[in-house]
């Protein structure tokens, strides 16, 4: 079989990292609505819905009803806000996985909104299934480039030349070598084939950890940096951190803009914190999932998170490498909700990022925003400790207050040639 831009039901939709996204709704009633896809229905009055949401401060449970009516698969799902046996048995889980023996080639690329998704079940697969015959192929696509053909730009960025090819070819030339006993496609050298951005070439590893041979670790100091604040590769002894005070009643400000279109940009900043590395005095190559943990305090049990990664070119531009958007009460476990105790310091670790490979030239530096993710297009966590979904405006009448502490750190997996 060949899984293209595979969604991880319950894992990256309808929830990304336990957080609800309002893209579910119009995508139940894209598939639902009548025998083929309705288009129409997916598309029209979807960004007034998100916007009257937000500007209104209600209850994300009621978005349904907030179109035109309620909908009962999108009411189904919102019962189930951990990853719990609902979203386990409708899809291969742990032992299962070592039934599994035919062989697979997974497609994905850096910049599919469901990347999370079929990484999930490449690594589940190769964790149960270690001898399976499992490939992965993953580029410089996006959604729709990753399961059909590749378009020469991407969110307004040009993909190196070698990336630019038929998914869709790929795949059928896969299935020769398999089911007719032909040659092996020949980038396919090992269990995962990803290009290196900026190299303009493809590599291959036999396995995700040993895409990269060492980790960088940046802590997210608390020293200014001319307009940003310092990516530090040494953790100060002298503890601080930096406020951010969130007013969830002020509908006129986003919070958290993270995903990577354009994807690259002349200018960066926002509510939240960035932290800007020294240059590089030679090229490296970051390949692979960025991980790390947040040292926090908040006046709340609860809070949303995002961590975006970006390279910084030496002419100053901002290319976005890879983000993660979380809930803290999950963090350490999605099966099960943990809420913080106000005003005491918490670690919030974070792995599930966006893989990526990409080649930072010379005089590159690397750059990472936090901050609390309030805008229109996910459910709103007031950090009451209530159900997510059925909390509005009225339960944000006390500001979130976040302490980012100078203790928190990045780790960022590179190849070092």
């Amino acid at each position: 079989i060949v899984p293209q831009v595979s969604v991880g039901f319950g894992v990256d939709f309808p929830k990304k990292n336990n957080i609800y996204t309002g893209y579910m709704l119009y995508w139940i009633k894209y598939v639902t609505n009548n025998k083929y896809m309705d288009r129409e229905a997916f598309i029209n009055n979807r960004a007034k819905v998100y916007e009257k949401l937000y500007k209104e401060g209600i209850a994300f449970n009621k978005l349904d009803s907030l179109d035109g009516k309620k909908n009962p698969v999108f009411q189904k799902w919102l019962k189930h806000p951990s990853y719990d046996e609902f979203w386990t048995k409708r899809v291969p889980y742990k032992e299962e996985y070592k039934k599994i023996n035919i062989p697979i080639l997974t497609t994905t690329g850096y910049f599919d909104a469901d990347q999370l998704g079929a990484m999930y079940y490449f690594k589940e697969h190769m964790k149960y299934n270690p001898e399976a015959s499992h490939y992965l192929l993953i580029g410089p696509y996006d959604h729709g480039a990753a399961q059909n053909f590749a378009r020469r730009t991407i969110n307004s960025q040009v993909i190196d030349s070698v990336a630019n090819m038929n998914i869709n070819d790929v795949a059928f030339e896969w299935f020769d070598y398999v089911l007719k006993g032909k040659e092996k496609p020949a980038f396919l050298k090992d269990k995962i084939n990803y290009q290196v951005m900026g190299a303009n070439e493809w590599r291959s590893a036999p396995s995700i950890e040993e895409m990269s041979n060492s980790k960088l670790r940046f802590y997210l100091s608390n020293v200014e940096n001319e307009e940003f604040y310092t990516l530090s590769s040494n953790k100060n002894p002298v503890e601080g951190y930096l406020g951010q005070e969130v007013d969830f009643k002020d509908r006129n400000v986003w919070n958290n803009n993270y995903y990577p279109d354009p994807i690259i940009t002349e200018q960066i900043g926002g509510t939240g914190y960035c932290f800007i590395s020294e240059p590089f005095e030679k090229s490296i190559l970051v390949n692979g999932s960025f991980t790390g943990a947040l040292q926090v305090s908040i006046n709340k049990k609860d809070f949303d998170f995002g961590v975006t990664l970006y390279e910084v070119t030496p002419d100053e531009k901002y290319f976005h490498l890879s983000y993660i958007v979380g809930r803290a009460s999950y963090s350490t476990d999605i099966t099960t909700r943990r809420l913080l105790t106000s005003n005491s310091l918490e670690t919030i670790p974070f792995s599930n990022t966006h893989l990526v490979s990409k080649k930072l030239e010379k005089g590159s530096r690397l750059l990472v925003y936090v901050d609390v993710n309030k805008n229109p297009f996910s459910e709103l966590n007031y950090g009451t400790g209530k159900e997510v979904t059925k909390e509005n405006i009225k339960d944000g009448n006390k500001p979130l207050i976040v302490k980012w502490y100078n203790s928190s750190y990045v780790e960022i997996p590179i190849r070092k040639e």
